[in-house]
């Protein structure tokens, strides 16, 4: 049933673990942190790993999506726009991952996550229309922008990709924190959908253990959104800031630089 045994310790340990990653990620981004270290440690083979996070995590985002949809509308009409752009970026991000070694990935997030760490810390009025002043077109295509890049690198890799959407829409597109992170969650579900098809096709996902590990997403993926709602920003900002610093000690670790 799976590519390699498991005990029913390991699988309850990794379900546990799947459940924080869904409720960190439904409110920061970056459960990929959590899963993808966790799968490796239960001795999921390298080639499933990606797949198979894809696959977990895909439907826990879905669940994420739903629970905020009930709450709280995206004003943007053009939704689909930034979805078709997602999808796009993350199809050829993950056929680039079945094709070369996605570890460079993690030298790319040490410089790039010290002042993302920096920016959320600092900034008072992070998440907040009055910090860019943008619409229209120019907005529109700033989003665009930013959906196929961090879709590329969803694809391709993964952890921290509702992180950095939620940052870039805030602080390049003039949304509001609440309003960024819940079109993260819709344009996250994408970047996995498609990522997802292309690791399928690839041979490279364990099904059954995606699915099951998934129905553990969605347990944290709901009780995450629901914290997001009722705390807003108060809860989400300080997730931000610490997933962002999990992320950077995490990849510095693996790297043995220090």
């Amino acid at each position: 049933m799976f590519t390699a045994h498991f005990s029913a310790a390991a699988l309850a340990a990794l379900g546990g673990l799947v459940f924080l990653a869904g409720f960190i990620d439904s409110l920061a981004g970056g459960g990929g942190l959590v899963t993808l270290p966790a799968y490796l440690a239960l001795g999921l083979p390298p080639k499933f790993l990606l797949g198979t996070n894809k696959l977990s995590s895909m439907t826990g985002t879905a669940v994420a999506c739903l629970k905020y949809n009930a709450h709280i509308k995206i004003r943007s009409g053009n939704i689909a726009v930034y979805i078709g752009c997602t999808l796009a970026g993350s199809a050829v991000g993950a056929f680039a991952a079945t094709l070369l070694d996605p570890g460079f990935v993690r030298y790319i997030l040490i410089f790039g996550l010290p002042p993302v760490a920096l920016f959320v810390l600092r900034s008072r009025d992070f998440g907040s229309a009055k910090t860019l002043d943008i619409a229209g077109r120019t907005r529109i295509l700033r989003i665009c922008a930013i959906s196929c890049a961090v879709g590329f690198y969803d694809g391709f890799f993964g952890p921290g990709t509702g992180t950095f959407l939620a940052i870039c829409f805030t602080r390049f597109a003039g949304m509001e924190l609440i309003e960024a992170t819940v079109l993260s969650k819709y344009i996250n579900l994408a970047s996995n959908v498609a990522a997802l098809l292309c690791f399928l096709f690839a041979g490279r996902v364990d099904i059954w253990l995606g699915l099951l590990m998934g129905v553990c997403g969605i347990g944290g993926n709901w009780l995450g959104a629901h914290a997001g709602i009722k705390k807003g920003g108060a809860i989400i900002r300080p997730m931000l800031a610490a997933v962002c610093a999990g992320l950077l000690v995490k990849v510095v670790w693996d790297l043995h630089i220090f």
